[in-house]
């Protein structure tokens, strides 16, 4: 490493501030103050340590080559490092925003002293490199003249892409909604990322010859007959999109509605759609509303800071889970990714997180939901059972359910392809992510079950690499996932 005390001097880290709570509800920019210095990100990537054995490679699904471009920022080569970056990862820009940095968890460092800022790195990197002009379209050698269909085009579907595109093959991306972008366009709120983040990585795939088809459900506009005569291979990357339900008294009143049913519509409201009503609000909205949200994830989160930019008259959130300790909990020991006590940007805005809490039954009026009724629960032999004498209600006029996804859609595409589920639902494929189907091969969600970005990543990019093998009999793609792991999961 360029300073092997680095890590001595330097014993804390330092990250980019948020804008203060009252400023940041007023709009739906990112959260935090624009800037950060690089000397300031340097002096951070100095605390890099030469631990011998780094595990934040082993964290990191992607493989990041971690401490190879903390070294090269440290000593100020800014180009190298984003090559180094881009090695490994397609979108760093979106890593380095929503990715909860399981790298971090695994860090050396991170065992007595706080861990390397590695994420913040990473997106001063990649944002150092579009201000310099060094991300530009990379153009395969040659072409194959072989087509490949990538169906969804979340952070999987877009790597695949991507990868087959450099490979030189002929790639569209089919998506059923009218822009590009999956759960990143329409899941993350825009004070999460904001949406030109990924139109200027498709500017690049464009030029780079990937063709984008939006409005187009794979299964009904195109058949999965006509899909396999007019491709050569296929790869599957839709999200895990059936949501977890609840399915208790008074779940068919109105006012109760999936995560996935309230965010989109806020970021289609940001994004210009004539979609809003005379006061500038979308169809479902929290403002003036006392909000409920069933499920304590990240998803919850994003409902949460949706809401208080809404004007929610009150948030409550939900989890059936205990509070985790405010330290990595011993159940989870260096270096695996800590349960404890995390805090996001929406949790800073208000709201109240209620843990260890079950609903029982919503109640309502006139078809309308107005409250839920509720008890308190602990965990007995693995079991929740219910705190006897801890009932209570509590008002709500919206209610949000953000408790997970529980596999892909089935019905349509896949089943008229013909492929195989695992014991857990998801799309079944073999150690080169190739399904039942010869050809058609699974990546993200759709294969792993619900996920992080890094993992759809790292498996659009492994998915890649074993389609153009089977298309060409080789390949030079790299693959970020041993294909002995894959079939174990």
């Amino acid at each position: 490493m360029g300073d092997a005390q680095g890590f001595l001097k330097h014993t804390s880290r330092e990250l980019p501030q948020r804008r203060p709570v009252p400023l940041r509800l007023m709009d739906w920019k990112e959260v935090y103050e624009e800037g950060f210095a690089h000397e300031t990100l340097q002096t951070q990537a100095s605390r890099c340590m030469d631990c011998g054995i780094p595990f934040c490679h082993n964290g990191c699904p992607l493989g990041n080559l971690i401490p190879e471009w903390n070294d090269l920022v440290y000593k100020g080569n800014w180009r190298e490092g984003i090559d180094r970056l881009h090695a490994t990862n397609n979108f760093p820009e979106f890593t380095g925003r929503l990715c909860p940095a399981p790298c971090e968890a695994s860090c050396v460092l991170g065992i007595n002293q706080d861990p390397v800022t590695i994420k913040q790195v990473e997106v001063e990197l990649i944002e150092n490199a579009f201000d310099e002009g060094w991300v530009a379209p990379v153009y395969p050698t040659r072409l194959t003249g072989k087509k490949v269909a990538v169906v969804g085009s979340g952070p999987a579907g877009l790597a695949a892409a991507q990868q087959l595109t450099r490979a030189g093959h002929t790639v569209t991306v089919f998506e059923r909604d009218d822009r590009i972008g999956g759960l990143l366009r329409y899941g993350i709120p825009e004070f999460k990322m904001e949406k030109r983040f990924i139109d200027r990585r498709l500017a690049q795939m464009e030029a780079e010859g990937t063709v984008f088809k939006t409005g187009v459900n794979v299964g009904v506009d195109i058949t999965a007959e006509q899909l396999r005569e007019r491709f050569d291979a296929v790869v599957l990357a839709g999200g895990s999109t059936i949501a977890r339900d609840l399915p208790v008294p008074g779940r068919d009143l109105d006012g109760i509605h999936q995560a996935m049913e309230f965010l989109p519509l806020s970021n289609r409201v940001q994004l210009g759609d004539p979609i809003t009503d005379e006061e500038g609000l979308p169809p479902i909205h929290a403002r003036g509303k006392k909000v409920v949200i069933i499920g304590g994830g990240d998803t919850g989160a994003d409902c949460l800071g949706t809401s208080h930019r809404q004007g929610a008259e009150s948030v409550h959130q939900f989890e059936i889970m205990p509070r985790p300790p405010e330290e990595r909990a011993e159940s989870t020991p260096w270096p695996t990714y800590p349960l404890m006590y995390r805090v996001s940007s929406a949790h800073e805005e208000g709201g109240e997180r209620v843990y260890s809490v079950n609903t029982e039954r919503f109640v309502g009026e006139d078809g309308k939901v107005t409250a839920l009724q509720a008890h308190e629960v602990q965990m007995v032999n693995g079991r929740f059972e219910k705190v006897e004498g801890s009932d209570f209600t509590l008002e709500a006029d919206l209610v949000l359910l953000a408790m997970g996804f529980t596999g892909p859609q089935k019905n349509g595409l896949l089943e008229d392809l013909g492929v195989g589920y695992d014991q857990r639902g998801n799309v079944k494929r073999d150690n080169d992510f190739q399904t039942t189907v010869p050809g058609v091969f699974a990546a993200g969600d759709m294969g792993r079950g619900q996920s992080l970005i890094v993992w759809a990543i790292a498996e659009g990019r492994a998915a890649a690499s074993a389609a153009d093998k089977f298309l060409e009999g080789e390949t030079a793609l790299p693959s970020p996932i041993a294909p002995t792991t894959v079939a174990q999961r």
